[in-house]
């Protein structure tokens, strides 16, 4: 059966309507602030045969890595009734904190699709609240490692692992909340798709899922085949893994060959002993992100979009480790040089296209109680976004790999014993160009009780870097009660404690002496000189 273009845009956009709402059931069912307020969190909906249809437009790093925990789910032969729980990143996860539970559709006890939701749980356990230990050698540090297991087992909950769940994390009633939204967000998945099959029939709708994969499979190979053909290499690095400061390569061939793109990271650096090391799906996630971002980012997202996208990473390296390698910093940090390291290559080929660098890291604060049992907040902190070909760079947005909110101060102050001091734009962290770069910003917390403060973060030392002449932005610090502490860092503070990030800022685009006189003044009243 073939759909008329008319009946095709309508199923689209009702396929990814039904993921749309999953999010907002997702977001406003939670208790965490990481989810309520951030919005760490990401949904989508998947035909039977594990391929993604539709997804919300949530978190880059999330949805990429998506069809790897479907797949996993996959070869258990699920059935209708149940919901897979899983993190564990050799087994389809990208880091424990994010938690993703997989659940089938059925009609009539035929499985038609897979609601899938990822989100970012407060903790999961392991050596330090948070979840997210900067000196973590191995997996079993970071927190409870879940490979696919039933959550759900005949509609009912599965009271043994839950069980089980529940005694390895801190804060277990919010974790149970937090998973309890997760699931009534793949409900509404579920009963939305049965309603739109009722609607247009079952056959229509699975030749819809057909028609909008082959859809942004050719709006991508036509994107693709206006890049020039050629071979385009890259290389940046990490500022250390959390054990030593050894800068860390990771290094790229992008190839454009037609309508095809093949991405090598073969130069990569082997996976390292601490915590940067990231899983192939986070790899892959920072790759299909990059190539949505240099083709057309209207384009539908599905499975249709990495078709034309392949990926080669060696085994064993920083980009695809071996168990039990410490991951959670790669997610978060990892991805984000990835990112940059993609984009610096496809500079070579659509120079038009490409931004100077954004501030690269998502400056990772962990704040939790030392009792055991208390508090755990986590954030990421925006920065400056790079210059663009021609427009300035954003200020003190969240850049590449992440697309989440902040705290509010009033939620952080209500949720926590937190006060924040100062919460403000850096002034001139943005590399000057012909278009500035983004301003970083400068956010400062006091801690009202004992607690552990985690800190993973990146460009520290080396600078967002500018481009076709643009400068450099100006890198970031870290600080506890006015003294300087490392990159990526775990430590112990008293009640009265001030931490201080102060992000990057993005690097400027062309020479700063082709920049706008107005623009120059306006610099002045902004104090972004």
């Amino acid at each position: 059966m073939s759909l008329d273009a008319v009946t095709l845009e309508v199923l689209r956009n009702q396929l990814a309507g039904i993921a749309e709402e999953m999010g907002h059931v997702l977001i406003q069912g939670a208790y965490s602030p990481n989810i309520k307020e951030r919005q760490d969190c990401s949904t989508a909906l998947f035909d039977a045969e594990g391929r993604m249809v539709a997804q919300a437009e949530h978190i880059p790093v999330h949805l990429g890595a998506m069809p790897d925990a479907v797949d996993i789910v996959l070869e258990k032969d699920p059935e209708p009734g149940e919901a897979y729980i899983l993190n564990d990143p050799f087994t389809g996860g990208t880091h424990l904190p994010d938690v993703t539970i997989v659940a089938p559709i059925d009609v009539d006890g035929d499985i038609v699709g897979y609601g899938v939701t990822r989100a970012h749980h407060g903790d999961i356990g392991g050596m330090t609240p948070g979840s997210m230990p900067a000196g973590a050698t191995e997996i079993y540090q970071e927190g409870l490692r879940l490979p696919a297991v039933k959550l759900v087992d005949g509609g009912e909950i599965n009271d043994d692992v839950l069980s089980l769940v529940l005694a390895n994390v801190r804060n277990p009633d919010e974790r149970w909340a937090d998973l309890r939204a997760q699931l009534a967000a793949n409900d509404r998945g579920g009963e939305r798709l049965i309603e739109l099959i009722a609607d247009h029939g079952r056959e229509t709708v699975t030749d819809a899922f057909d028609a909008v994969i082959d859809y942004s499979r050719e709006r991508v190979e036509s994107e693709l085949a206006e890049i020039p053909d050629g071979v385009y290499d890259a290389i940046d690095f990490l500022e250390g893994d959390g054990v030593t400061d050894e800068g860390i390569p990771i290094e790229v061939t992008v190839t454009i060959d037609g309508t095809a793109v093949d991405v090598d990271f073969s130069g990569t650096a082997e996976q390292v002993t601490g915590n940067m090391n990231a899983p192939l799906a986070v790899a892959k996630s920072a790759v299909y992100f990059v190539v949505r971002a240099v083709t057309d980012p209207d384009i539908p997202p599905n499975e249709g979009c990495y078709q034309p996208v392949s990926v080669s990473v060696p085994g064993g390296s920083l980009l695809d480790p071996t168990h039990p390698a410490a991951v959670v910093g790669g997610n978060v940090e990892t991805s984000q040089r990835v990112t940059d390291v993609l984009l610096s290559a496809f500079a070579e080929a659509v120079p038009d296209r490409i931004p100077a660098q954004g501030q690269g890291t998502m400056n990772n604060l962990i704040i939790g109680s030392r009792d055991g049992d208390g508090f755990t907040y986590y954030e990421t902190i925006g920065g400056g976004f790079g210059g663009r070909p021609a427009r300035d760079g954003m200020d003190g947005v969240q850049v590449g790999m992440t697309n989440t909110l902040n705290t509010p101060v009033e939620a952080l102050e209500a949720e926590y014993p937190m006060r924040v001091e100062r919460y403000a734009l850096r002034d001139g962290s943005g590399g000057d160009g012909e278009y500035r770069g983004g301003l970083g910003i400068e956010r400062s917390v006091t801690v009202e009780a004992d607690a552990t403060v985690s800190l993973l973060t990146e460009r520290r030392r080396l600078s967002p870097s500018g481009l076709r002449g643009g400068e450099d932005g100006t890198t970031g610090v870290n600080l506890i009660d006015g003294e300087p502490v490392p990159a990526k860092t775990t430590v112990d503070v008293d009640a009265g404690a001030t931490v201080t990030v102060k992000t990057p800022g993005g690097g400027g685009y062309g020479d700063p002496e082709e920049r706008d006189r107005e623009a120059r003044k306006q610099d002045d009243v902004d104090e972004k000189a």
